[in-house]
């Protein structure tokens, strides 16, 4: 699958660096020996093991840089929101007991546990990842926290046509998920020509406010009308869709 993805990039015109973001699942010694077959990055959660443990205890307490991150991310642990943490970095052999051993960064970040607030030290909780990027160390951090904004893209599709799978068949299933996919791409494009907060807004309120509306179609004389709602309270992301799409104002005729 990342041999195939990396594949498609190249194909599609990707000539810059490619990098292969994913969470543990992905850090194993087959993804990093693909992605440095096909000439990618990686930037892989590590499972914490032994060898994970002695490399993070050995990182010096200097060592620990601040770093900010521009928007708040979740913690995985606890769910609860943060803004900031400290991350090191040191070299690590990973794979060490196989042919496929490779040295890279081991990047930490720790961030303070908030069920231990009146703790007399501070308690931390480490999450380490292993990549061969370049990157100053804060940099690289926020470069591998940008893997979850595809989660809000899952949520989305989840919330929506992928909530019922019709069909045991692979094949039908296969036709039901491009047609997700492209309705997907068609809503937050109609979300954008929206403008302003439809932008950023969730599939579930752009059908709820831009595309799920009372309307009613009318042909008088053969001409198409249609009536949507009086008082409406989205009447000018609605136009800006409108004028964004087909181009010139809505007939006076039409009502809201």
């Amino acid at each position: 699958m990342v041999a195939q993805a990396i594949g498609t990039a190249r194909a599609a015109g990707a000539s810059g660096p490619i990098l292969v973001r994913g969470d543990s699942a992905y850090g194993n010694r087959a993804v990093v020996q693909t992605c440095l077959r096909a000439g990618a990055q990686f930037s892989l959660v590590m499972t914490r093991n032994p060898a994970v443990d002695r490399a993070i205890n050995a990182i010096e307490e200097t060592s620990w840089t601040p770093v900010s991150y521009p928007g708040a991310v979740r913690d995985p642990d606890t769910g609860g929101w943060i803004s900031d943490a400290e991350v090191a970095e040191i070299p690590y052999t990973a794979f060490a007991s196989t042919p496929d051993r490779i040295t890279a960064r081991l990047v930490v970040r720790r961030v303070k546990d908030a069920r231990y607030r009146d703790a007399l030290f501070p308690v931390w909780r480490y999450h380490p990842f292993f990549t061969n990027t370049d990157l100053p160390i804060a940099d690289a951090d926020i470069t591998h926290r940008h893997h979850a904004i595809i989660e809000t893209v899952f949520a989305d599709l989840i919330d929506g046509p992928l909530a019922h799978i019709p069909s045991g068949r692979f094949g039908a299933n296969s036709a039901w998920v491009l047609c997700a996919a492209i309705a997907h791409n068609l809503l937050r494009a109609a979300g954008v020509l929206a403008g302003e907060r439809h932008t950023r807004a969730r599939g579930s309120t752009l059908r709820r406010k831009i595309i799920n509306i009372a309307a009613r179609l009318a042909r008088p004389q053969r001409r198409p009308i249609l009536h949507l709602p009086a008082h409406w309270p989205w009447v000018d992301h609605w136009l800006t869709l409108w004028r964004n799409t087909i181009g010139h104002s809505p007939p006076a005729t039409t009502t809201f």
